[in-house]
Formats: C-alpha cells, sequence, structure tokens
C-alpha cells in the first residue's frame, strides 16, 4: 500500500506540473502578442504595460516567465490590475461559499439519484420507471444557469409577492456564522439548481448498475440461502452497484469545486470563487482568470489522487492492478 501512494503521489506531481505548463502556456503565449498589453486591461497606458512586462519577466526567456508566473501565483504576490486586489486572498475570501454551494448539492445529488435509481432498479419497465427516466432526461437537459434564472426569479422572487412573505430569498448568501438558518435557507435553491442535472444521469447510471448486478451468480447464491430481499437488495445489490457512482461522485464533486458551480454561483450571487471568475473574464481581467484556472485544475487533479488511494485501501484488487503487491 506505501508503495502505491508513493506511485501515486509521484504520479500527482508530474500531472499538476503539467497542468501548470499548459496553463500557463494557453495565458501567455499560445493568444500571441504581447501578455503585458492583454493584462494591462482594456485602455492601457506605455507605463502600465511595462511595468507588468518587468514584474511577470515577459521580456525574459520563455522558462524564466514560467518560474515568475507561479513565484507569483504561489507566494500570493498576484494582483488584479483591474481592482488591484490580491488574487490570493480574493480567491480564499470566495472558497467557503464555494464548498458549501458544492459539498451540499453533492449530497443532496447522492441521496436523490440512490432514491430514485432504486425505485426505478425495483420497477423496471413499469410506469413509474418510464416516468422517471423522462423527468431524468429533462433534468439532464436543463442547462444549470436557465434552471438557476427561473428558480430565482420565479420561487425566489415572484412567489414572495404573491404570499406576502419571503419563501425563499432571491439571491444572496448569509455566513453560517451569522445565522446557521439563513445560511441554509439561502442555499436551498442554488443547491437544488445544481443538482438537478447530476440527480437525472446518476440515477441513470445506478438503475443500470443494480439491473445488472442482480443477474450475478452471488446474488443468486445469496437468495438460495434464504437470505430476505430487502438484505440482498442492500447488502449485496446496491452496495456493489454504488461503486462505479461513488467514483463518478467524486470526479463530479472536483469538477464542481474546479469551476463548475461558476453558473450557479452568478445567477444566485453567491460571490464564490466561481462568480470571482466570472466577473474577471467580464472585465478582462487575466491574472484572477488565470490564478482560478490554475487551483481549479490543481485541486481535481488532487482530488482524483485521494480516491484513487482511497478506493486502493478499500479494495486490494486495485493495487494488484498496478503492480503493488504489498
Amino acid at each position: 500500500m506505501t508503495r502505491f501512494i508513493i506511485k501515486r503521489l509521484a504520479s500527482m506531481v508530474l500531472v499538476l506540473f503539467a497542468v501548470s505548463v499548459i496553463t500557463f502556456l494557453i495565458f501567455n503565449v499560445i493568444p500571441n502578442g504581447d501578455p503585458a498589453v492583454r493584462m494591462a486591461g482594456k485602455q492601457p497606458t506605455e507605463t502600465q504595460v511595462q511595468a507588468i512586462r518587468e514584474e511577470w519577466g515577459f521580456d525574459k526567456p520563455i522558462y524564466v516567465q514560467y518560474a515568475t508566473t507561479m513565484k507569483l501565483l504561489f507566494t500570493g504576490q498576484m494582483v488584479s490590475y483591474f481592482s488591484q486586489l490580491n488574487v490570493v486572498e480574493e480567491i480564499w475570501k470566495g472558497v467557503p461559499r464555494t464548498f458549501a454551494l458544492a459539498i451540499g448539492a453533492a449530497i443532496l445529488w447522492m441521496i436523490f439519484a440512490i432514491a430514485l435509481g432504486l425505485w426505478s432498479a425495483m420497477r423496471a419497465g413499469g410506469i413509474s420507471d418510464n416516468l422517471l427516466n423522462v423527468f431524468a432526461l429533462i433534468g439532464i437537459s436543463m442547462p444549470v444557469f436557465w434552471l438557476g434564472a427561473l428558480m430565482n426569479q420565479y420561487l425566489g422572487f415572484e412567489l414572495s409577492n404573491v404570499l406576502g412573505f419571503e419563501l425563499f430569498p432571491n439571491g444572496g448568501y448569509v455566513e453560517f456564522s451569522e445565522s446557521p438558518w439563513q445560511w441554509f435557507h439561502h442555499l436551498i435553491l442554488p443547491w437544488i439548481a445544481l443538482s438537478v442535472l447530476f440527480i437525472g444521469f446518476y440515477s441513470r447510471v445506478l438503475r443500470a448498475n443494480i439491473i445488472e448486478t442482480m443477474d450475478e451468480d452471488y446474488v443468486r447464491t445469496a437468495r438460495a440461502k434464504g437470505l430476505s430481499d430487502r438484505r440482498v437488495l442492500l447488502h449485496h445489490v446496491l452496495r456493489n452497484s454504488l461503486i462505479p457512482v461513488v467514483t463518478l461522485w467524486g470526479l463530479d464533486f472536483a469538477v464542481v469545486i474546479g469551476g463548475g458551480a461558476i453558473l450557479t454561483e452568478t445567477v444566485f450571487n453567491l460571490q464564490g470563487v466561481g462568480q470571482y471568475a466570472a466577473d474577471a473574464i467580464g472585465q478582462l481581467d487575466q491574472p484572477p482568470i488565470l490564478a482560478v484556472t490554475m487551483f481549479g485544475a490543481f485541486f481535481v487533479v488532487f482530488f482524483n489522487t485521494v480516491i484513487d488511494i482511497v478506493y486502493a485501501a478499500l479494495d486490494p484488487r486495485i493495487r494488484l492492478e498496478a503492480g503493488d503487491s504489498a
């Protein structure tokens, strides 16, 4: 197991290095032209451009530019030329909000996906299964920004006017330390909007896995031993059917944290990392975009490595496939 962990961590370091190089090239080299001019904003002066060129080392060889960019990023010295604020500090301010959105939505979509997937599998081919299939396809097809905008307008604004009181807040965010209830209240609609797509997809995947698993030899053996249908379903069928779903959950959660929540945060004005990146894109403010992209990609790679290690600890076959017999 130790050798497996070392191999995975070494691979992670190499991938992180490759990601950093590719991201640097995408932002500073591939677009062609002077990157200092792009960073200086829409109406830069020659003095501003020259100062940026010297600060980032754009007048030096490309490997020096890469090293300077990484230094500014990871030492917390990168500054937005639009707002004049420290980029890393602004990202850290939004991290708790992004995590609150992503964790709540991830829990929600797993709970409903398991319940609906199990229900559909037990009634495969029936009316309820067909209806759930239709709803799942509708959920998968709805863009999150469109669904979020509708929920924000009609459930957060129109419905409150009709009822005479605020059933759901019309966007915004309240810190958990200020009011746990208001924190939860303001996140209900964003959680639902972000989780709908995943609920539809995961429930279909789980349904297919359950139906396939029910035909396995060990399931028939468990039934032949006299185990109840409930015990066979929960302890044998569902448990094994969840393995690929949990893998998907880990990957999708990392993607949501790494940038998948941008549209949801923007629609509901949560002021998280995603909305910070969206605002920077609208202002053509390159340093925040570069930093969010880099940190988001790093988190996805890191989280995937953690998932691999956890799976290897739970299932020795993964270690054997990787050539680690320890």
